[in-house]
């Protein structure tokens, strides 16, 4: 059977991006954050799945205020890069998985989750930064992937609660695809940041590790933790980390921490980043 053998979850910055095209990585002000990834990149030459679910929201580049569903997964073979308003970024196509995201779907949806299913799809920095972050610059991305956005962009965003019970059914789903393959989810986003208004600028480090701890340790708990609060602790685009939890929700009750990494600031926000493995694996 198909089975879940991680989960990372990484800030999705789109200066981090840019950093990346423009081969800022060894700047003063850039490197000291890429230097914290150096780790992951090699323990991922040695983990490649074959398939990374990953968790995004779409920053009104392909989605935009007239449509924005909540949960939506795209089962396309392959899925392009969006235009931001300064050109597409200089990356390989993303190729898609549509067997296994066909079933997914299908498995979601008649576990009562109303998944938007997306047969052409547009991927932005939400997607594409993480990916430069765990695998560098390569002439051809090293795994097939499943998009999965989030709205967590425009009112009303789904729960924690509502997030983290999508992650348990990716989980059951994943098990009962009928193939041999190595999955691995992503959740991306956050960390606390707001870029716009009279607290921009905004970073809540403290704050930040305790979710990381808690992500990691009580997602029981953590799920539960309102929109309100995200805000007011982690600034407007805080409330991004919900996606954190439908990672975490797919690797089980228990995980071990393979690594850990928090730096302040990459542009106006707080890089986290895990790499988490199921107990049971």
């Amino acid at each position: 059977m198909a089975r879940i053998t991680a989960g990372i979850s990484t800030s999705h910055v789109p200066a981090v991006g840019m950093a990346v095209d423009l081969k800022k990585e060894g700047e003063a002000y850039w490197k000291p954050m890429f230097e914290g990834y150096e780790f992951s990149k090699q323990w991922m030459k040695e983990n490649t799945p074959d398939v990374a679910i990953i968790v995004y929201n779409d920053h009104a580049s392909y989605f935009g205020m007239d449509i924005m569903p909540t949960f939506a997964m795209g089962i396309a073979d392959k899925f392009k890069i969006c235009d931001e308003g300064y050109g597409a970024r200089p990356v390989p196509v993303v190729e898609g998985a549509p067997e296994l995201a066909t079933h997914l779907a299908a498995s979601l949806i008649l576990d009562d989750f109303d998944m938007t299913v997306l047969n052409v799809l547009d991927v932005d920095h939400g997607l594409t930064v993480p990916m430069s972050l765990m695998f560098g610059t390569p002439d051809k991305w090293p795994t097939k992937v499943i998009p999965l956005p989030v709205n967590v962009v425009m009112y009303p965003q789904p729960s924690g609660e509502r997030c983290l019970s999508l992650g348990k059914a990716i989980k059951r789903a994943v098990e009962q695809f009928d193939g041999d393959l190595n999955v691995q989810i992503w959740g991306t986003g956050g960390m606390s940041h707001q870029i716009q208004g009279a607290r921009a600028g905004l970073i809540n480090e403290p704050w930040d590790r305790k979710f990381m701890d808690d992500l990691v340790n009580d997602p029981e708990n953590l799920q539960y933790k309102p929109h309100l609060e995200y805000m007011i602790e982690a600034g407007s685009e805080g409330v991004e980390l919900i996606m954190w939890l439908i990672m975490r929700g797919a690797l089980g009750e228990k995980v071990n921490e393979v690594y850990r990494f928090y730096h302040v600031p990459a542009s106006n926000t707080a890089v986290g980043h895990l790499i988490l493995t199921p107990e049971e694996n």
